[in-house]
């Protein structure tokens, strides 16, 4: 039996559907029985808000009819209730709505925040700032219009138009099906806009996500591409992802355009008048139907659209929080770092790597079959050229990622057995790229060790060689640094990381060119700085500057992702391999610039 490739196609996307909707599902379930709840009175009251309309026409063919008085006198009051319900019980309704989006934004957040902190580090270095602030922030508020509008309007255009139906049933059957004519005509047309409409959503948020990091990108670089005269290359290419931006935006607009058009002109209150007068003067003039029954259609009929309207309206806002929400349940998805099934912690600090490979992609490895051994109390450094796998190396010990093949261990235990609180307690990270948040000196020093006293954080800044700076300050250690150091200095930053890893007093300390960025005046003060940081520790430091690794106790040299070489520095040179010839190219370079 052959199978229909179309049809495959169409269960696989029905398929993908029901599990992007059971997603996010999963997301509002902690709001969920509120929103039941707002939604069941939103159907209650657009019931109730019928009933001014129904008295209107009651009214009306009463005394037109001679009607009892007694009888009009309770359609007012009828008519007065039901605006009173109606009005009462929206009002509360999108309180229950609006007060569980902010619970759920508030819970959304929280979970976010906490997942992220299981995910592996390295998940956040292959993705921008702007994107963790969209699913953080944007994604997030763009979920307002689900979860605080959208039953609302599926029940307000459910509710009404149902009650009217029966109601104008009862009336005449054949003017019911003239009134609701429309209807069918507008949702044909709005499958019809809307069948790229699910494309150009994703098109439009990935676009928003490249803005976003494209903003954040350009406004951190500002000094320096000043300072480089490359204003004019670097605008082109924040103004070309703008343009890219509004290009979608365009086109997304055009075609919610060509939808709202068709449904504004099919659906609106003159359309269905129109439909209404001339088919209703028809059945009247046939005898088919009474004058007095074509009020009904008039007052209650030519309404009947509207909570469509509504609803079709929200249609764009409500497919951009569908995407948000999917978005979101992305990040959530994300797998976590593996947690130990027979915790161990290590009580001696070796650091062996046992076969490793790594691929960050699942097929180009990055470190192939790395085996190497670094004692306790020693100091390994790590050279080798750009794209060798030097940082990768270092950054798998933390568990950044976890490896693809062998394993490394510390004191004997694989490090996948090793709680990860536990682990990084172990492990103090000086890396190139200094990462301070906005707060005080003194609060930035202590997130190596959060129970710290002010004395031992004073202790630590001495140490790295930065009391004296910090004293200068204009509020001292109180003094308020930003994410990017404010009123410190380059070295000055780098030290203040390593008073921070002092603080943590770690057995352990990863460096990875901790003095490439520094000028030399404050390279002394830094190299001064990890002397007392890394003293009596096992070391493994990533170098480029090979004369600051020249007294290491073993230096691996890598090369596409192998050890090619190990050794002290004398037995490098006189092997005169490949750190034999970075060494003497580094030499002659030094000897050139002097």
């Amino acid at each position: 039996m052959t199978v229909d490739a179309s049809t495959t196609v169409a269960e696989a996307e029905s398929s993908q559907r029901d599990t992007e909707r059971l997603r996010v599902m999963d997301l509002l379930g902690p709001v969920r029985g509120r929103l039941f709840l707002g939604t069941a009175m939103a159907f209650v009251s657009s019931v109730l808000g019928l009933l001014p309309y129904v008295a209107v026409a009651e009214i009306a063919a009463l005394l037109l009819t001679g009607g009892a008085r007694s009888a009009v006198v309770w359609w007012v009051v009828a008519g007065v209730l039901g605006a009173a319900g109606r009005l009462g019980l929206l009002v509360v309704a999108n309180f229950v709505t609006h007060y569980a989006d902010a619970d759920l934004q508030r819970h959304l957040r929280t979970r976010l925040a906490r997942h992220m902190a299981t995910v592996p580090l390295g998940w956040f270095g292959g993705r921008g700032s702007g994107e963790l602030k969209k699913v953080m922030d944007d994604d997030i508020e763009d979920m307002h219009h689900l979860v605080a509008h959208a039953m609302l309007d599926v029940a307000s255009a459910v509710g009404l138009p149902l009650a009217a139906i029966v109601y104008l049933v009862t009336v005449d059957w054949r003017m019911t099906l003239v009134t609701l004519a429309l209807l069918p005509l507008s949702v044909l047309a709005m499958r019809i806009a809307h069948r790229t409409m699910p494309a150009r959503m994703a098109q439009l948020m990935d676009a928003q996500r490249r803005i976003n990091n494209s903003t954040i990108e350009y406004v951190d670089g500002i000094q320096v591409i000043k300072a480089y005269g490359q204003d004019g290359g670097a605008y082109r290419r924040f103004s070309s992802v703008v343009d890219e931006f509004c290009d979608v935006l365009a086109a997304w607009t055009r075609e919610a355009g060509k939808a709202m058009f068709a449904n504004m002109a099919l659906l609106s209150p003159a359309s269905v008048l129109v439909v209404v007068l001339g088919a209703g003067t028809g059945l009247v003039a046939a005898g088919w139907l009474q004058p007095v029954d074509l009020l009904p259609f008039v007052l209650v009929g030519v309404g009947l659209p509207a909570p469509f309207m509504t609803l079709l309206q929200g249609t764009q806002s409500l497919r951009k929080a569908r995407v948000a929400a999917q978005h979101v349940s992305d990040v959530l998805a994300e797998a976590s770092l593996p947690a130990p099934t027979r915790p161990r912690v290590p009580s001696t600090y070796d650091v062996r790597f046992s076969a490793v490979d790594f691929s960050y992609d699942g097929s180009n490895k990055v470190l192939n079959d790395v085996s190497a051994s670094c004692p306790q109390g020693t100091v390994t450094a790590i050279v080798g050229p750009s794209g060798s796998g030097k940082t990768t190396m270092t950054r798998l010990i933390p568990r950044f990622f976890d490896v693809t093949g062998g394993a490394i261990e510390i004191g004997g235990v694989d490090i996948r057995e090793i709680p990860q609180h536990e682990l990084l307690r172990r492990i103090a990270i000086v890396f190139q790229d200094v990462v301070l948040v906005r707060d005080t000196v003194r609060e930035n020093i202590r997130l190596g060790r959060p129970d710290a006293t002010d004395a031992d954080v004073e202790a630590a800044a001495r140490a790295a060689r930065m009391h004296d700076v910090i004293e200068k300050m204009p509020e001292g250690y109180d003094t308020v640094v930003t994410g990017r150091g404010g009123v410190l200095s380059g070295g000055e930053r780098q030290r203040l990381t390593i008073a921070r890893a002092i603080l943590q007093d770690a057995p352990i300390v990863l460096l990875d060119e901790a003095t490439a960025m520094v000028d030399p005046e404050n390279e002394v003060a830094v190299q001064e700085a990890l002397s007392e940081l890394t003293r009596n520790r096992t070391l493994l430091v990533v170098a480029h500057r090979l004369h600051t690794i020249a007294h290491a106790d073993q230096i691996l040299v890598l090369d596409g992702g192998r050890i090619i070489e190990r050794g002290t520095h004398d037995e490098l040179v006189e092997r005169d391999g490949k750190y034999a010839r970075m060494w003497f190219i580094q030499q002659m370079t030094t000897e050139a610039v002097q």
